[in-house]
């Protein structure tokens, strides 16, 4: 019999393992339309949800006094997920992992300007160190004015602004709710870009467009019951899986070889985001999303 923190370590493991492959199939998709890739995303996705919607809610679902936030969240969730996947597909992998992790710092100063939350020294150091990271990786991109190293830092960007809604949300909005609206979102935002050509799929395309819904889905509740279950300490850094993930899926797959500047600034970024999550932890906060969605 598995202790709570052991279950939370494998549902964490889990939800890693998941998201790396969801990232690699999503990159594997650059023949598809990025809209035919989103409306797989969002409608598969809802399926997990389904199993989590109580009985006494199934007629009135919907229901929420919250709209706008729930809105607002939406849409900087569907703006952080059109732009990571627009980063899978043009940078290689360990590189967008990399500048992913970055979230947290981010998140640190929007809950300064949305929340009015106070930051200490250690946290400002971080964001700083994080900063610095961001740069070592993406200078080469910027310097070449490759314009795709933008998109992992409005993912960055999006993704934090969600972390931010979330907190306010979850005060009085189940987590299902939450998850479910933003998957109808998607699957609109998807449905609206047919009359922009869509590729009729393989039975094997199929199959595997299918599975990042179904992928993207199952992580996100894996991740919530990982926190749920054990201590944020124990399963936080087994997030940081995906960039090894990611150099080896890049590596096999399309022969990327990740730059002594992409390993320097990751670890500068990893380092930031661990600091922060310490930080949070101590002040008992509830910890800053570091994975999309």
């Amino acid at each position: 019999m598995l202790s709570k923190n052991q279950l939370g370590f494998l549902y964490m493991f889990i939800s890693v393992c998941a998201f790396s492959l969801m990232d690699l199939i999503v990159k594997w998709s650059e023949n598809y339309p990025l809209g035919e890739v989103l409306f797989f995303r969002g409608f598969f996705g809802i399926i997990p949800l389904l199993f989590l919607i109580p009985r006494n809610r199934f007629k009135n679902f919907y229901y929420t006094r919250r709209l706008g936030l729930h809105f607002l969240r939406c849409i900087s969730g569907l703006i952080a997920l059109i732009s990571i996947f627009i980063a899978l597909r043009s940078l290689p992998l360990a590189t967008v992992v990399s500048i992913s992790f970055a979230a947290p710092i981010f998140t640190t100063i929007l809950s300064i300007i949305f929340l009015r939350e106070k930051v200490g020294r250690y946290r400002w150091l971080a964001v700083i160190v994080g900063f610095v990271g961001i740069i070592i990786i993406t200078e080469p991109g910027l310097s070449s004015l490759n314009i795709y190293y933008i998109y992992p830092i409005i993912f960055c960007l999006g993704l934090s602004y969600v972390a931010i809604t979330i907190r306010q949300l979850s005060k009085t909005e189940p987590v299902w709710l939450i998850s479910l609206n933003f998957s109808l979102v998607i699957t609109l935002a998807g449905i609206t870009t047919i009359p922009f050509g869509w590729i009729i799929p393989s039975i094997k395309d199929l199959f595997l467009l299918t599975s990042v819904g179904i992928l993207g889905g199952f992580a996100n509740l894996w991740l919530s019951q990982s926190y749920r279950l054990s201590e944020v300490s124990l399963v936080t850094p087994l997030k940081y899986l995906t960039l090894i993930f990611g150099i080896i899926f890049g590596y096999t797959i399309w022969g990327e070889i990740p730059t002594l500047k992409t390993m320097l600034g990751s670890t500068l970024v990893i380092v930031s985001s661990i600091i922060i999550f310490r930080r949070e932890i101590l002040l008992k906060k509830q910890p800053s999303i570091t994975r999309h969605e």
